[in-house]
């Protein structure tokens, strides 16, 4: 402080007055700053700059949100503006905004109504110092108006343009003009389609976002894109020339479209808009804010904090704040040539590299998860074609299986059969041997006692040949009876054979005939039919016949015992009954 000249130190002490006290070093800084002027550093300390000085602003906590504007300017001024956001002013100024906000509200109705009067005069409304230092704010909590899509829609039929998005244009050309279009086709349909349409008359505006503000701040992490927050207010006399000059300027238009910037506006009576003005400390009105994910700052300024603030996640962080007027002459803070100037000399080279290399990072991730994917594919799919595999070896295996057991199981059911079918068969041949057996002791017996004159040669089915004599008035069921009889086996002797019959109350050979209608006829009693030699002639058992009855017996006869089924009788039968060699002798070549 010793090396001030008498006139810094007048400066200094006027700069503290206005300030209500603060830092004497920081105060010298911002002076320094300004070349000791201190209309410059007042506007510098309370928001008011020329555009190239940064806005001296509390910093409020903001859930993750940064303030990085420290770049937005070189010199001495980034030191001394971060001295004063970090240091006693913040504290000052937020108690003092109320204040300034009550003294200077009735200034601001008769400004507005001077204006309204000049401009129905159609008298210059004159510009007057200091006027930029604009401390009012809405004291009441702005209301739900419709928010940004219903601003955009009034903004669009206020200026009579159109937003760039809705032209299908497309983004990505390296020029932040628009003006070169350079090789890229892409870029010159896109500057042509633009060029049409102020060919046309319409002029064009940014591609704006219509979402929330938070909804956007979230696109802006998750797509890892510049953002742009626009804020107006129709209250704030500087708005119309903002909006001619800047906000449809097309080199401003197409260097926010062409270098992918996400834009989001609204005026500050909506209640989504005026919750943005409050966590960008918006002051000055129009007001443009820059915001990207950067590095998390750290607390301290050694290498060490650094490298560690380096690693952790990175942070949505505001890049640069534009306020005040865009005029005079284009060279306002506001300005299109000036935000175009800071975008192509600042902003970009300070973020793009860090916004690419996450970019990277993202597009690696991308990757490895495209390759886990189809890594986890492939692995699905060979599992899926081995778990096939197997279930097909186990479903063979099983089909396999399952004939067998159907096919033992098939044998085992006709061993089954077979064996029934051969006990059943044991079972009826021992009862029809029980029957042979009680028919020749009471059946045959008796025949054969009674003999007659009937000679009869029988020729069994094994070549046995039998003479027996008959009475004429035996039956064919004896006759029969007889044959069967002699199917008998050797082990079983007459004296053995039962006296009853096994079944029935009848007897003799009227029980005989009920059994044949019992079993099913004489086909199944029997089971062999008996016929003469020759000429051949069958003769079927019937009921009630005798023997002096049958033509083919008269005076006796040869005849054949044929098995019924026997695959020789049933040649001899297809043969019209001839027998070669029947080796039957008549009772004339007997005698």
């Amino acid at each position: 402080m010793s090396n001030l000249t008498d006139s810094q130190r007048q400066a200094l002490d006027q700069l503290r007055e206005l300030t209500n006290g603060g830092s004497d070093e920081v105060s010298t800084s911002v002076l320094e700053s300004v070349d000791w002027n201190v209309e410059r550093a007042a506007e510098l300390i309370f928001g008011g700059g020329t555009g190239n000085v940064p806005p001296a602003l509390p910093k409020p906590v903001i859930e993750q949100f940064d303030i990085d504007d420290s770049a937005q300017d070189q010199g001495q001024n980034r030191g001394a503006v971060s001295q004063w956001n970090h240091g006693g002013l913040s504290t000052i100024y937020t108690l003092a905004r109320p204040l300034f906000s009550l003294l200077t509200f009735p200034l601001h109705i008769l400004s507005s109504v001077f204006r309204f009067i000049f401009s129905i005069l159609r008298i210059p409304v004159p510009q007057l110092r200091f006027s930029t230092l604009n401390f009012y704010r809405p004291l009441r909590r702005p209301t739900h108006r419709g928010g940004p899509d219903r601003w955009l829609r009034e903004l669009e039929e206020e200026l009579g343009a159109v937003c760039i998005g809705r032209l299908n244009a497309p983004r990505g050309s390296t020029s932040t003009s628009g003006v070169e279009a350079g090789p890229s086709r892409l870029t010159a349909r896109n500057n042509a389609q633009s060029d049409d349409a102020l060919a046309d008359g319409r002029k064009l505006l940014p591609d704006f976002v219509i979402s929330s503000y938070e909804e956007f701040l979230r696109t802006c992490q998750r797509e890892l894109k510049v953002g742009c927050v626009i804020l107006l207010t129709e209250e704030h006399d500087d708005t119309a020339e903002f909006k001619r000059a800047t906000l449809t300027n097309p080199d401003f238009v197409r260097a926010l479209y062409n270098n992918n910037i996400l834009v989001w506006g609204g005026d500050v009576r909506d209640l989504e808009a005026w919750n943005a003005s409050e966590k960008l400390q918006a002051t000055t009105y129009p007001f443009i804010a820059f915001v990207a994910l950067q590095p998390r700052r750290a607390p301290t300024s050694s290498s060490s904090s650094r490298s560690s603030s380096s690693s952790q996640q990175p942070v949505l962080t505001v890049l640069s704040r534009h306020q005040g007027k865009p005029y005079p002459s284009g060279t306002g803070p506001t300005s299109a040539q000036v935000i175009i100037d800071h975008l192509d000399r600042q902003l970009f080279p300070r973020v793009n590299p860090f916004l690419e290399s996450l970019r990277a990072q993202q597009r690696e991730r991308e990757r490895d998860r495209q390759l886990r994917e189809e890594q986890d594919r492939a692995f699905q799919e060979a599992a899926r074609r081995d778990k096939e595999r197997i279930e097909a070896k186990i479903a063979a295996e099983r089909a396999e299986i399952e004939a067998r057991r159907k096919a033992e199981e098939e044998a085992r059911l006709v061993a089954l059969k077979r064996e029934e079918e051969a006990a059943q068969a044991k079972r009826k041949e021992e009862i029809r041997m029980n029957w042979r057996r009680w028919a020749r002791k009471a059946v045959v017996g008796p025949t054969a006692v009674a003999g007659g004159n009937l000679r009869i040669a029988v020729r069994l089915a094994t070549g046995t040949r039998l003479v027996q004599s008959f009475a004429p008035t035996t039956s064919l069921t004896a006759l029969y009876a007889f044959v069967d009889s002699q199917m008998i086996p050797s082990q079983f002797g007459p004296q053995d054979d039962p006296a009853t019959p096994p079944e029935g109350v009848e007897t003799g050979e009227k029980a005989i005939e009920n059994q044949i209608g019992v079993c099913g006829g004489a086909v199944e009693w029997w089971g062999f039919q008996l016929a003469t030699a020759y000429p051949r002639s069958e003769i079927p058992w019937r009921r009630g016949v005798q023997l002096g009855e049958l033509s083919v017996l008269k005076g006796g006869g040869q005849i054949v015992v044929e098995m019924l089924g026997s695959p020789r009788n049933s040649v001899e039968r297809s043969a019209g009954g001839e027998d070669d060699d029947d080796d039957y002798k008549t009772e004339s070549d007997e005698e």
